[in-house]
């Protein structure tokens, strides 16, 4: 018995979808960067160790949570830390290579994606950035073999919110939008432009305070990623 409700359970679900954006909602992109500008500082011997945490503070307030590409945050970067010994160039070669050595994921985020699996959805990534830079960062996680669909904007010249990647994503999986779910970080990359092409939105973000007034369902908890399990409503 127990078998045959499992192959229900795959059957039934077999035609939806679960969908994810990389930065911030399965890669703890805060953590994996902290994790790297400690190891990069040391290795390059960027500044003494008494500004080592002010220096990393600078990296992630130039950075801005990604939107900002490395070569401009290492130019100033190494103007105002006056670092001499090695170039932007270097470093920024340095991130490109070595960043995804440190991707981590959010708690839960492994369980939550074999369970979704074995539930029998289809999973993708749909994200924005450069190529093959991101894909890196996502196969160092050791989760592909469980995505049918893995999207970097750069790699298919088309960027969240433009509706064409998120329609492409839903024609790899072989779904319609509306039997997708998409979880995202961003209210506008991600909520707003999956919302536009008919999908359900899961709005995932630490802060308490930051709320869309848009989405489905808003959750704040990266400490138990399995919630968005309670919450897939197609």
């Amino acid at each position: 018995m127990m078998v045959e409700l499992s192959c229900k359970t795959n059957l039934m679900n077999i035609n939806k979808a679960v969908i994810f954006d990389l930065d911030q909602t399965l890669l703890d992109r805060t953590t994996s960067l902290i994790n790297f500008l400690t190891w990069q500082t040391n290795y390059f011997r960027l500044v003494p160790n008494q500004i080592k945490q002010q220096f990393i503070q600078r990296f992630l307030d130039i950075d801005e949570n990604g939107k900002v590409w490395k070569d401009v945050v290492y130019e100033k970067l190494t103007q105002e830390f006056m670092i001499k010994h090695i170039s932007k160039e270097q470093l920024l070669e340095s991130y490109i290579n070595d960043f995804n050595k440190f991707s981590c994921c959010f708690r839960n985020v492994e369980e939550t994606i074999l369970d979704l699996k074995q539930k029998g959805y289809l999973i993708g990534l749909v994200s924005n950035g450069k190529t093959p830079f991101q894909e890196h960062n996502f196969y160092a996680l050791g989760l592909s073999e469980f995505f049918s669909s893995i999207i970097v904007s750069e790699a298919v010249g088309l960027r969240k919110p433009d509706p064409k990647i998120f329609l492409l994503s839903c024609k790899q999986l072989g779904v319609h939008p509306y039997d997708c779910i998409f979880v995202g970080d961003n209210e506008l990359a991600d909520i707003q432009g999956a919302k536009d092409v008919g999908m359900k939105t899961i709005f995932f973000h630490p802060n308490s305070e930051v709320e869309s007034i848009i989405s489905d369902t808003n959750l704040h908890d990266y400490e138990n990623f399995s919630e968005i399990l309670n919450h897939l409503k197609f």
